[in-house]
């Protein structure tokens, strides 16, 4: 793939992860725009089409996002401890950050939906109060982002160092010997 790419790629994922939060942060600005009763931890509260809307496409910027970085950056798996202790360093983070990256898309999503789910038209909640998902699942989003692109340049280089080993066999992982003594 030519170096501009990774470049256009990282940048995709973060504006999509940053329109992603900006969505559900005005989604959370749009739920509390109607009218609600509120009576100790209770709730009764109309829902709102646009703040169903706003959720709506956070959420699905937020899955698009993912998709696009784990396609795009490739599968750095690590099947074993000991794969784990020789794996180059590109490929550590890349494993750590792919990790980090699904957590956050959980969270981020379930509560993109939870909230998004509370303003469909056909459900007039009355309840607990399920305040700020909308805006936390945002939050949530920038922080997908981050781990998002740190997953997709980790792996893309350590596909390059592996592809650059596999050119020259004879030259081992990063590690230097000792010098001698």
């Amino acid at each position: 793939m030519p170096k501009n790419v990774g470049f256009l790629v990282c940048t995709l994922i973060m504006v999509m992860d940053v329109v992603a939060g900006i969505l559900g942060i005005e989604a959370e600005i749009a739920q509390n725009k109607v009218k609600h009763l509120r009576v100790w931890i209770f709730e009764c509260r109309d829902p709102s089409y646009q703040a169903f809307k706003l959720g709506l496409a956070a959420a699905v910027l937020l899955a698009l996002a993912h998709t696009i970085a784990n396609l795009l950056g490739g599968c750095a798996c690590i099947l074993s401890r000991e794969d784990y202790q020789k794996a180059t360093a590109n490929k550590q983070l890349a494993v750590g950050s792919f990790i980090f990256s699904w957590i956050t898309l959980v969270v981020g999503f379930t509560m993109l939906i939870i909230g998004t789910w509370a303003n469909s038209r056909s459900r007039k909640s009355c309840g607990i109060a399920h305040n700020r998902l909308l805006s936390i699942g945002g939050i949530v989003c920038f922080v997908h982002g981050l781990f998002t692109v740190a997953y997709y340049v980790s792996a893309t280089a350590a596909a390059t160092d592996e592809k650059n080993r596999q050119r020259n066999p004879h030259r081992g992982p990063a590690t230097h010997p000792p010098p001698p003594a």
